[in-house]
Formats: structure tokens, C-alpha cells, sequence
């Protein structure tokens, strides 16, 4: 017997196809991603990415003959001029006269094959060489969990992981192909012989119908219980794999300058950096607790909602947040068994007696205690001119700049366009990195 499925590729039926590709040409896509998000918008973070790879990266190896040796036998349709043992000459040495391909602007002589990429393939990629730096397991107790993730299905299980609807699509398919009867289908026929059997009297033609309708209802019932409702065959129970991940406890302080000299595009920018921070801890970690901290002249712990929408404002003292910051942490999170982490958005200006106040708290109380402290300064497009020279760098930036350079914890980056905030996050959290001037 042969079966040819002619059926329509289901939507989706190519997936594992599409991963085999992009594990294939793994290089060529982080290539092109990493040129794409120099370019990226943040507001585009929901979207996925249309890229462009050179058509060079698809080729694949394969095994050919030979052209210059060897013995071959071929069999050449429509011949007339050879005859079984003469010998052909040689074909000359590929290329040899011929034209190459046309010339193009990148060198490349095909079209670069161009795809889009999902949401969460671009994010995933983005991600991929990225880690909170020097995280360490800090209790013992909580080493390693594990994790349950959904593997297919399968035909044997346990009674709990039953695939209900699954099993359920499999007995239908299975009943309407055999014909199994419905208790509909029955009940009508002995409907059919109960009426005849209540006349009093029934003619010949009317007795040969009950016997072939008993008759009938014997056929039905008989393949009902051939034919069963469920069989072992359509029961599909989903299928778990274990998996082991790391549940060391994390800790994230975000802190953000919403003072009056944070004008709208510092405060947008900040809260850009800060949205996707939240986005990258969210999806490479299980366990990652994110405490928002603002400040103008005072500092506060505040909520997700408050952190970024409120219009609060006011002056400017930076160690106000520092100190809540420290203070939270000998409450709730002591460095004996959470891994401290800390991000840092302002425009740089602060009260000049209060910086002396910031370096003591950063190098004696906080970054001994931190694994990693980011430092970002937010500057509108004229701030970025006006102190593009290293003299008319602003206070904070120059206290900070001092500090980086005897602490390998600590980094500090500028940002002054949104097209700056995915490279500077990316730079700040990448995996195995050094140690690097802003």
C-alpha cells in the first residue's frame, strides 16, 4: 500500500526547519543583529527585526566527484556520438573561460538573503551574550532548582500529565473514519422496532422490517464495541523534561534623577534604559528582585508605576538615594546571600559638597558589597557638544570617572540619543567583559 500525503503544511510545520537554519547560520544573524541594534529604536523592543545575511553564510558542504580523475560510468540520454569503451577528453578547468559574477558594491557577487526575525528570536539573540557580571550562588540551600519544561507529547504517562484535549481530537478522528455508531444513531432504531412492536397486529411486511431493524441494531452494537470510544492508541499525555537552573537570590537597585534639572529628554532617556534593564533581568532570570529608588534633594523607595510615571521634581542630592539604597539592603538583602547589583540614571549635576559625600558612600559602604554598580549619564544633544572636551565634563561624571578607575565593579557610560541606549546596555552587561573607559 502507499500513502502520498497531500495534505497542506499546518502554519508553524517549518519550525524546526527555521531552527536548524538559524543554528546553522548562527554567526552571520548575531552579526547582523548587533549591526541592527546600533540603529534600533527602544520603542521598536515589542517588534522583531528584519535582517540581512550574505548569501555566502547559507553554503552548505557536500561531497562531489572529481572532475581531473577517476573512472566514472554515466548514462547520457539522446547520445549518437559515443560508443560503449571510447574515451572523452577532459573538460577543461572550471571558470576557465568563463565570466565571473557581476560585480556589487559590497563585494558580493548574489543577492544577501534577507529574513525577519520574531520578537523573541531577536530578543533572545540580543540577550544571548549577556549576564549580570561576577553572579555567584550565595545560598547554598536554594543551589540549584529544577525546572519542568513542556516536551512534546508522548503515548505512555502519568494519569495527571493526560492531554485531555489531544486524546479527545485522536478518538474523533479514529470514530469517524471507522463509522463508529452514536447513541444517537441507536436510539432511533430502537425507536423504530419499539413502535412496531406495540401494533396489535402487523402485516408480513412489517414483520420482515422488525427482523432486519433487529438485525441492524445487532450490527451497530456490535461494532460499538468493536470500535471503541477511546482506545489506547489516541491517549497522548504531554511530555515534561527536567532541567536544572541556578536560584541564587539577585538583587537589582535602580536609581533615577527626577530632579528640576532633569529636563523631559534626560527623564525619557533614563526611563528608556530602565525599561529595558527591567525587559533583559525579566527574561534571562528566574529569580531577580528589582527595588526603584528616586531622588531629588530626597530619596524614596518607590513602586514600578510611581519610578516611571511620577512628575515629582525638586533639587538635586545624589547620596540621598545611595543612602536608601544601603539602607534597604541591611533590612532585606544581606550580601551574605544576595547577589547586589546597581544602575544609576542622572544628568550629572549635583550639589558640589554633597560629591565628596557619593564617593565616600560608593567606595566604602556600597561597592565593596556589590558584585557590579552601572553608572549612566543621560545628556540632550547640545550637553553632548558643549562637553564633548574632557574640561567641561560635569561633577558627578568627574567623581564617578575617578572611582572607575580603582574599581573593576563600577563602569560608567553616556548616553545622549535613544539610539544609544540598547549598544550602551549591551556593552554594560555583556559576558566576560573587561573592564573599559566610557
Amino acid at each position: 500500500m502507499h500513502i502520498i500525503d497531500r495534505r497542506l503544511n499546518p502554519k508553524g510545520k517549518s519550525l524546526s526547519n527555521r531552527q536548524r537554519f538559524m543554528d546553522r547560520a548562527k554567526k552571520q544573524i548575531k552579526e547582523a543583529v548587533d549591526h541592527a541594534i546600533k540603529s534600533r529604536k527602544i520603542s521598536n523592543t515589542d517588534g522583531g527585526e528584519r535582517i540581512k545575511i550574505p548569501s555566502d553564510g547559507l553554503h552548505e558542504p557536500r561531497l562531489v566527484g572529481d572532475s581531473k580523475h577517476g573512472v566514472r560510468d554515466r548514462v547520457l540520454p539522446g547520445n549518437k556520438e559515443f560508443m560503449a569503451g571510447d574515451k572523452i577528453k577532459r573538460p577543461p578547468p572550471q571558470g576557465a573561460g568563463q565570466g565571473g559574477r557581476e560585480a556589487s558594491e559590497d563585494g558580493e557577487g548574489e543577492d544577501s538573503f534577507q529574513f525577519t526575525l520574531t520578537r523573541e528570536e531577536f530578543l533572545d539573540i540580543f540577550f544571548e551574550d549577556m549576564a549580570l557580571p561576577d553572579f555567584v550562588k550565595k545560598s547554598i540551600k536554594e543551589e540549584v532548582v529544577h525546572e519542568y519544561l513542556r516536551a512534546g507529547y508522548k503515548k505512555q504517562g502519568s494519569p495527571s500529565n493526560l492531554n485531555l484535549k489531544l486524546t479527545m481530537r485522536n478518538s474523533l478522528a479514529r470514530r469517524l473514519c471507522l463509522r463508529r455508531p452514536s447513541d444517537k444513531d441507536i436510539a432511533d432504531l430502537e425507536d423504530k422496532i419499539t413502535a412496531l412492536r406495540a401494533r396489535k397486529r402487523s402485516t408480513d411486511k412489517q414483520k420482515k422490517e422488525l427482523v432486519a431493524l433487529l438485525e441492524e441494531l445487532e450490527v451497530l452494537k456490535r461494532k460499538r464495541k468493536v470500535v471503541p470510544y477511546i482506545d489506547p492508541l489516541d491517549v497522548r499525555y504531554t511530555s515534561f523534561t527536567e532541567v536544572e537552573k541556578p536560584n541564587s537570590h539577585a538583587v537589582m537597585f535602580c536609581l533615577m534623577d527626577v530632579s528640576g534639572s532633569m529636563g523631559e529628554v534626560h527623564k525619557e532617556l533614563a526611563k528608556r534604559f530602565f525599561m529595558l534593564l527591567h525587559l533583559f533581568l525579566d527574561r534571562q532570570y528566574k529569580k531577580v528582585d528589582v527595588v526603584f529608588i528616586r531622588h531629588t534633594h530626597l530619596a524614596s523607595e518607590v513602586d514600578e508605576d510611581t519610578f516611571f510615571n511620577s512628575r515629582e521634581t525638586g533639587g538635586t542630592i545624589v547620596s540621598t538615594a545611595l543612602e536608601v539604597m544601603q539602607q534597604v539592603i541591611i533590612d532585606r538583602y544581606p550580601p551574605a546571600d544576595w547577589n547586589i547589583y546597581a544602575a544609576q540614571a542622572s544628568d550629572g549635576d549635583n550639589l558640589n559638597s554633597d560629591n565628596a559625600h557619593c564617593r565616600k558612600l560608593l567606595t566604602e559602604e556600597i561597592l565593596p558589597i556589590c558584585q557590579y554598580f552601572a553608572y549612566v549619564e543621560v545628556w540632550d544633544t547640545h550637553e553632548a557638544e558643549m562637553f564633548s572636551d574632557d574640561s567641561n565634563l560635569t561633577r558627578l561624571w568627574q567623581v564617578y570617572d575617578e572611582i572607575r578607575q580603582t574599581h573593576e565593579n563600577f563602569a560608567v557610560k553616556k548616553v545622549t540619543k535613544a539610539a544609544d541606549i540598547f549598544p550602551v546596555l549591551h556593552d554594560l552587561f555583556a559576558k566576560n567583559k573587561e573592564t573599559k573607559d566610557a
